[in-house]
């Protein structure tokens, strides 16, 4: 029997890509070809993925929180590009707060004959398998089981994590002592420290004997450059994601909120110590498949609110966190083994191997890169 040319949707951020890795690499040890269909916050994240060998990239109206006017041309695009792959399966994952029944219609206009995905809503004829999500299910979990309910199952060795590409050897930018990332940006203010708070820890985290490389993305320099002040190094704007992954693999812990490089961390297996602001539940968001430990109020009043940014004065849930904590935190993590970063990378190149074994030369020979602009 043929194997499919499987289509797997994940319209969100670089986290929630992230987190969607196990189910691709279900999809794609049962696939001949697996292409992932992301938006542009994600479309990095996808490109990393084991597995993949094809990113598009919609900006759909119905995603994130400045979402894309709606617009006939780009959505048209969207459904021609589709329709010319003759995909013969499509998975679409969402959280759990979200409905798969837009992207869900455009797939059947586009002529998938296959869709699955969660749906609490009466899909009609859009959907062929609809799958419940059990309660409070991991994200990454969730996903999976969707991937199994669909007939996927994990390539063999695969031990079922979060997983990269294998990443780059930063050394040259770190150095080569010991090292902890502290990463004090988030794309939800609610979800990281103050600035302040997190300049203090970083004082803190020197203090003690840790030696701090602190990191952000180019529209953070400001804010690398004020928390790092003459304690740390500051990387802020100095590495795209694939580098940020060597960063991040090379180093003892992380400290960063509940963020897309959290997810990054644990891809890479690196343990996490997490600020984690109860806006969203833990039980879902939380680290994946790594050590860690949570820090921050998860009785706070902003409990599951969504809130982008925090709703009550001095954002308590975090910035009361004090510096005992977050050393006794980095004190329950286990060692690192020795040589961690140079294992991190065997462990993801493994991992990409098993996602290919058996589909062939076209798997191996790159992840395409699409992006649908209107008229295309």
């Amino acid at each position: 029997m043929t194997r499919p040319h499987t289509l797997v949707v994940r319209l969100d951020s670089l986290g929630d890509v992230l987190l969607a890795g196990p189910a691709v690499r279900m999809a794609a040890a049962g696939s001949r070809r697996v292409t992932v269909l992301a938006g542009p916050l994600g479309e990095a994240a996808a490109r990393l993925l084991p597995g993949v060998d094809e990113v598009l990239t919609f900006d759909a109206p119905w995603v994130g929180r400045d979402p894309a006017p709606v617009d006939r041309g780009r959505t048209a695009a969207l459904v021609g590009e589709l329709a010319r792959r003759r995909f013969d399966r499509a998975l679409v994952l969402t959280s759990y707060h979200q409905s798969p029944l837009p992207v869900a219609l455009l797939l059947k206009l586009a002529g998938v004959p296959w869709v699955a995905a969660d749906s609490e809503d009466y899909p009609g004829s859009l959907l062929q398998l609809r799958h419940r999500r059990a309660r409070g299910r991991h994200e990454a979990q969730a996903a999976a089981d969707l991937a199994a309910a669909a007939g996927f199952a994990p390539p063999p060795g695969d031990p079922g994590g979060l997983a990269i590409e294998p990443p780059p050897d930063t050394s040259p930018l770190t150095g080569t002592d010991p090292y902890i990332v502290v990463h004090p940006g988030a794309t939800a203010p609610a979800r990281a420290w103050s600035e302040r708070r997190a300049a203090r820890a970083v004082a803190a985290l020197a203090g003690a004997g840790h030696r701090v490389v602190v990191t952000g993305g180019e529209s953070e320099k400001e804010l690398t450059a004020a928390v790092a002040g003459r304690h740390a190094l500051d990387l802020g704007g100095r590495t795209g994601l694939h580098e940020l992954a060597g960063v991040l693999a090379g180093a003892r812990a992380v400290v960063v909120g509940n963020t897309g490089p959290s997810h990054l961390a644990a891809a890479v297996g690196t343990p996490v110590v997490c600020l984690f602001a109860p806006v969203v539940p833990a039980g879902r968001w939380a680290p994946f498949g790594v050590p860690h430990v949570l820090l921050g109020d998860q009785h706070a009043p902003c409990a599951r609110t969504r809130a982008v940014s925090c709703p009550v004065d001095g954002h308590p849930c975090l910035d009361a966190i004090d510096d005992a904590e977050v050393l006794a935190a980095l004190d329950r993590l286990p060692p690192p083994p020795p040589h961690r970063a140079a294992a991190a990378r065997a462990a993801s190149g493994r991992v990409s191997e098993a996602s290919r074994a058996g589909r062939g030369p076209r798997a191996a020979a790159g992840t395409a890169r699409t992006t649908l602009e209107a008229g295309a």
